[in-house]
């Protein structure tokens, strides 16, 4: 009997300091008050170096944002019953897609008073190897900037979309014997990157990308995949393309902040500014 009590103290004390000399007990006593925010899954960061970056950016620009610790979530659907059952206390997503989220559900508020936003500028992700695609991908890029054509679809399937319905799916050009881009959507920033209850890629995101099909004269074929797969899905060549990676439009963060060595980035088509959101229980649809 004095021998399993033995064993019993030994596992207790075992589990109190835990194997790391009390660093993991530090580190949660340390969370414990901060507030989580809930993130997309990035390309290259993690939780951790994530949360260090942010204690930079608190030092460099006199803010508090390491009042938060990052929470990844590999899709949208996840991060949101985390917010909703109150695993997290808030998610940082961009301003239009949390515009969408508030018309869909009324109980989604944008918390006005975070320290600080950022803005992203959104680009193309390739192989480093696919030289020849970027610079076909930045004409075209240029091309409808120039023209209007991206700032039209940017009205049309974000700034006016009609919330009532679902963001239309579109039909992608085919040409015989073309090329064929695969290129990688997720769903998880609607309605600028949104796929339908029925799995097929709508909106924004079909729009700008029929477009450069018809003006590369290739053909683009859409492979849904969860967000926490971009970066392995585009090197092990299960894609060509990754819909949506992000630059900071910032000079205090480097502009390859979140991009995975062997990975090249296209100029933009987009940008949108960063905020946070929360969801009130109490509020009635």
């Amino acid at each position: 009997m004095r021998k399993i009590f033995a064993l019993l103290m030994i596992c207790s004390l075992i589990l109190m300091t835990g194997c790391g000399g009390g660093g993991e007990e530090k580190k949660a006593a340390e969370d414990a008050g901060k507030i989580k925010l809930g993130m997309i899954t990035r390309l290259n960061a993690s939780e951790e170096n994530f949360g260090e970056f942010m204690k930079k950016v608190e030092g460099t620009l006199d803010v508090k944002i390491s009042s938060h610790t990052p929470v990844f979530f590999d899709n949208l659907n996840a991060m949101q019953m985390a917010l909703q059952s109150k695993q997290i206390d808030e998610i940082s997503t961009y301003r239009s897609v949390a515009r969408y989220m508030i018309a869909k559900d009324p109980r989604y508020q944008v918390l006005k008073d975070h320290s600080l936003e950022f803005v992203d500028s959104f680009c193309f992700a390739l192989r480093d190897d696919e030289t020849e695609l970027k610079d076909s991908l930045n004409k075209v890029i240029k091309e409808m900037t120039s023209d209007g054509t991206l700032d039209r679809l940017t009205k049309e399937y974000i700034t006016d979309i009609n919330t009532e319905g679902e963001p239309p799916v579109i039909d992608m050009p085919h040409f015989d014997s073309a090329d064929t881009i695969k290129v990688a959507v997720t769903g998880d920033l609607p309605p600028l990157d949104y796929v339908s209850a029925d799995g097929k890629p709508a909106g924004f995101n079909t729009a700008v990308l029929a477009e450069i099909g018809n003006r590369t004269l290739k053909n683009i074929e859409l492979v849904t995949i969860d967000s926490g797969a971009r970066a392995a899905a585009l090197t092990s060549k299960q894609v060509d393309v990754v819909f949506w990676a992000i630059v900071p439009v910032s000079e205090i963060i480097p502009a390859d902040t979140d991009k995975p060595s062997g990975i090249i980035l296209t100029d933009p088509y987009y940008r949108d500014k960063i905020t946070h959101i929360i969801f009130k229980e109490s509020e009635k649809k």
